[in-house]
């Protein structure tokens, strides 16, 4: 995979590792300029730092309720701090995520030892899942809010943040927000790592978790981060272990990458660095693998995939596409040439063709999508969207009605797909190029489509229509009614009428 201009090592912002892999460097805290060591306790005033709703109000009492002091911890944290700071200073293209009231909260209690001790008190004001109590976590859901509650078995000391905090993976994670006091707890110089746009792993803890090396590559997929020189060693040592994860837990990753992120090729750059590309080998099969540079100037089928899920991903943001659309958007994209590895040629001419890649990638694209655990209904939605990516490429000219009328039935027959979610792979392909970019090519098709029918007819010839002019039902109806459709979309006739004329004239024999 060519290597992109933006990538940029991770500023050390004054971080080391003790030999026992604990962080330890001096950092300065963004959010009150305090220089100070990293693992040691460090509270700030940030008044309002994350918004809460009513219903997150009523459960942080109910906490306190049972004794404990709650923290809100996590994504939240890490979000507001994010929206607060300018973009990252290697990289002034990637701007930080808007500031937006969180939709799920995360609270770690300190000074309670078990759930058992808070589950009465939630339960007063919201209702509980168990779901998570075998990981040490409870779901409170009041008011359309879902809130993660855990104990983090210490006590409200100093001493007590530290500890729980070195148990989570990323110093942008280990940050907390005490809604008591309104202040900002940082153990770990997670703030400076947010406001430079890092992604470092606190410490041994790290390996706790083989997932996290994949979520890592989520996390640089929606902010466009850079991983730890440290970190991506530290995610190395756990490739071996992919295959031990649950496959519902890997695909949680994924598509949150995929409805979340706009930075996708950064993402496989990651993967690729930490050694987890080869845990998907229909990606890893395209690294290396050559294109005619007369289409494709920006290097091997890797690149190309990559910045075609780029563009798809941006797109998706920009028409603020439903999580369900983007998600075919952006891993159609990202898997439509996987193909391209099985039937690519370099001719004695200099020429490279791979034909027939998209019948091929079908199935491989599949197999990737079974592998990391999507859905039936996702892995042939996305199947459908690489076998048709390059339907448009042998209509010379404006596309014909029938041709978008058959285009229309056969992505119809792949569990529902429409000719949006067509037309968004085939113009992110042909956008995700580089040097060599071109300009949308669906917008006839969807045009078209618009006049014909975006939702394929239904056939206008049907058993009755056979049967009335004395047919017997059978086998055979199945034939006659599939060549019938097979006309209609040629356009060959567009009622009920025309549909039984064309059948007397093919002048199919009675079976008696």
């Amino acid at each position: 995979m060519a290597t992109h201009s933006d990538e940029h090592p991770a500023p050390s912002v004054g971080s080391t590792r003790s030999p026992s892999g604990v962080l330890v460097g001096s950092v300065t805290c963004p959010n009150c300029a305090t220089d100070r060591r990293r693992g040691h306790a460090h509270r700030c005033a940030a008044p309002e730092l994350v918004t809460l709703p009513a219903a997150a109000v009523e459960l942080l009492a109910a906490v306190r309720a049972a004794g404990g002091h709650p923290l809100v911890v996590g994504g939240a944290v890490r979000d507001a701090l994010a929206a607060r700071s300018a973009p990252g200073p290697l990289d002034a293209r990637v701007a930080p995520p808007a500031a937006v009231a969180p939709k799920d909260l995360d609270i770690e209690v300190f000074g309670v030892e078990t759930l058992d001790r808070l589950r009465p008190h939630l339960a007063a004001v919201a209702r509980v899942d168990d779901v998570g109590a075998s990981f040490g976590v409870l779901v409170a859901t009041v008011g359309g809010l879902d809130v993660d509650v855990s104990v983090a078995g210490e006590p409200p000391t100093p001493a007590g943040e530290a500890a729980a905090f070195a148990r989570r993976d990323l110093t942008v994670n280990a940050l907390g927000w005490d809604p008591g006091s309104g202040e900002l707890v940082d153990v770990w110089g997670g703030a400076a790592d947010v406001a430079h746009g890092v992604l470092r792993h606190v410490g041994p803890s790290f390996s706790d978790d083989a997932l996290r090396p994949l979520r890592a590559a989520q996390f640089v997929a929606r902010f466009g981060w850079t991983l730890a020189d440290d970190t991506v060693l530290a995610c190395r040592e756990l490739a071996h272990l992919h295959d031990t994860l649950p496959s519902s837990r890997v695909w949680g990753e994924w598509k949150k990458l995929a409805t979340r992120g706009l930075h996708i090729s950064r993402a496989l750059t990651v993967l690729e660095r930490t050694g987890w590309l080869d845990n998907f080998p229909a990606l890893a099969a395209t690294r290396g693998i050559e294109q005619d540079p007369a289409w494709h100037q920006e290097g091997d089928v890797l690149t190309h995939l990559g910045l075609s899920a780029d563009v798809a991903a941006a797109a998706a943001e920009a028409e603020r596409l439903p999580a369900e659309q983007r998600l075919l958007a952006v891993l159609g994209a990202l898997v439509h040439d996987v193909g391209k590895p099985y039937v690519t040629t370099v001719h004695d001419d200099g020429r490279i063709t791979s034909h027939g890649h998209e019948s091929v990638g079908d199935p491989v694209a599949q197999d990737f999508l079974a592998g990391i655990g999507s859905p039936h209904v996702v892995r042939d939605r996305i199947g459908g969207l690489v076998a048709e990516h390059m339907c448009h490429v042998g209509v010379g000219g404006e596309p014909t009605p029938s041709a978008v009328r058959r285009l229309v039935r056969r992505l119809d027959g792949r569990s529902g797909l429409t000719i949006h979610d067509w037309a968004r792979v085939v113009d992110a392909d042909v956008a995700g190029r580089g040097p060599s970019a071109g300009a949308p090519v669906s917008g006839p098709w969807v045009a078209l489509a618009g006049d014909v029918g975006a939702k394929p007819r239904k056939s206008l010839l049907t058993g009755r229509h056979l049967m009335s002019l004395g047919y017997e039902p059978g086998p055979a109806f199945t034939d006659i009614i599939r060549a019938a459709l097979a006309a209609q979309d040629d356009g060959e006739f567009d009622d009920e009428a025309g549909a039984v004329a064309w059948f007397v004239a093919q002048e199919v024999p009675r079976v008696s």
